[in-house]
């Protein structure tokens, strides 16, 4: 039999100073067996990061190979903000800035992350619509380790800097902008 998905409930209050956005938010996300919480900390980090009214994940990633997991539509569906994670190569993230006005990717793995932009950083550098953000390990394992099936999450962020407090435990998350 085959493993299901782990439905997990967020209630994210943000308080943005930086874009002077205060909401609070509501989501409900499936979790693939094959996902680790650090990969959903991170999909979360990027919700709280660019939180919007318009801001959704996407409902079925496998229905289409190239549709965003996290994306900010306009009400014709054309895609405003599209946000990736990981390391993809330079011909899948042309695919996305042809599609979006602008387009937001998340790395993680540390290691991994300077190799990959040792090999990308001088193709990149013509999509101005791009933008590059590391997400350090040590921080995203912080925020994995307060995921739970259901999270209530107090978002403040100043500067650039997320303070997360879930309960009595406060993380600090500071995104490493590679590309602007």
């Amino acid at each position: 039999m085959a493993n299901t998905a782990t439905i997990r409930k967020a209630r994210l209050h943000i308080a943005d100073m930086d874009r002077q956005y205060y909401q609070s938010h509501a989501l409900t996300l499936a979790q693939h067996p094959s996902e680790t919480d650090d990969r959903l900390a991170v999909r979360l980090l990027a919700f709280v990061f660019n939180a919007s009214e318009q801001l959704s994940f996407s409902a079925d990633l496998s229905s289409d190979d190239h549709a965003p997991e996290l994306a900010e539509r306009t009400l014709t569906g054309e895609i405003t903000t599209w946000i990736a994670f990981g390391t993809p190569d330079e011909k899948w993230l042309r695919k996305a800035a042809n599609r979006a006005e602008k387009v937001i990717l998340y790395t993680y793995g540390d290691r991994s992350v300077s190799v990959w932009w040792k090999q990308q950083e001088h193709a990149l550098q013509r999509y101005r619509n791009l933008s590059v953000q590391q997400l350090m390990d040590e921080q995203i394992a912080a925020v994995a380790a307060q995921v739970a099936r259901s999270m209530d999450w107090q978002c403040n962020i100043s500067d650039g800097e997320l303070m997360l407090t879930s309960g009595d435990t406060t993380v600090t998350v500071a995104p490493v902008t590679l590309k602007t």
